[in-house]
C-alpha cells in the first residue's frame, strides 16, 4: 500500500490523482443530490463526442480513470528503469501528455460496449413523462437546477432534471408536476401539484424513498 500510494502522488500521476479526486467528489454530490452533473460539463456540450454519445460529466469521468491508470503504469514503470533523475522528470512531463490521448481508445471502448448492453428498444420518450407528477430528489428546485423521479406508464423510473419558476418554491420530497419539456436544455419545467385538488387524475408517482 505504501508503494501505491508513492506512486499515486509522484510526478506526473499527482496530477491525475487529483483530478479522480475531485471527480469522485462530484459524483458524491450528484448521489447525494447536491450538485446537477449538466454542471460538469463545462465546455464540452451535453455530450462527448467520439464515446457513444456519453453525457459530458461521464465522459470525463471515463477519460480521467484511464488516463490515471495508464499514468500510475507508466510511472511504476519508470521508476523501477534505473533512469537518471532528470531523464525521469522528462519522460514524466511526456507521460503527462500521453496518458490522456492513450486514455481516449479505452474510454471509447467502454462506452461501445455499454452501449451494445443497453436494451434495443427506444423506450419512453422524455415527451412521454410531460403530464406525469414527480417527487422531487434534491433539497430544492429552481431556474438553474433541480432532479425530480418520475415513473412512466410502463412503470419504470427515471431521474429527470426539472427547472421551476415562481415563488412556491418545491424541495426535497415535494410533489410536482411537469408540464413541459425543455428540447434545448434537456430538462422539464414543473410546478407544485396538489393532489388533493384534482383526486380523479391519474398520477405517474413515486413510491415514498
Amino acid at each position: 500500500m505504501g508503494a501505491f500510494l508513492r506512486a499515486a502522488v509522484a510526478f506526473p500521476t499527482v496530477v491525475f490523482s487529483a483530478a479522480l479526486l475531485v471527480v469522485v467528489v462530484c459524483w458524491l454530490l450528484v448521489a447525494l443530490g447536491a450538485a446537477d452533473p449538466e454542471g460538469f460539463e463545462g465546455p464540452f456540450g451535453a455530450q462527448m463526442w467520439g464515446l457513444g454519445g456519453l453525457p459530458a460529466a461521464v465522459g470525463l469521468s471515463l477519460l480521467t480513470a484511464f488516463a490515471w491508470l495508464l499514468s500510475l503504469t507508466g510511472g511504476a514503470l519508470l521508476d523501477g528503469s534505473g533512469l537518471s533523475p532528470g531523464l525521469q522528470t522528462a519522460a514524466g512531463a511526456g507521460l503527462l501528455v500521453a496518458a490522456p490521448l492513450a486514455a481516449w481508445p479505452p474510454a471509447r471502448a467502454v462506452a461501445r460496449g455499454a452501449a451494445r448492453l443497453l436494451p434495443a428498444g427506444t423506450g419512453p420518450s422524455r415527451h412521454d413523462f410531460v403530464g406525469l407528477t414527480c417527487t422531487v430528489r434534491t433539497r430544492r428546485v429552481d431556474e438553474r437546477f433541480g432532479q425530480a423521479e418520475v415513473i412512466a406508464e410502463d412503470g419504470s423510473s427515471a431521474l429527470v432534471q426539472v427547472r421551476q419558476t415562481g415563488t412556491d418554491r418545491l424541495t426535497l420530497g415535494s410533489l410536482g408536476l411537469l408540464y413541459a419539456y425543455d428540447d434545448e436544455g434537456e430538462f422539464f419545467w414543473v410546478a407544485p401539484f396538489d393532489a388533493a385538488l384534482d383526486p380523479g387524475r391519474p398520477l405517474g408517482r413515486p413510491s415514498p424513498g
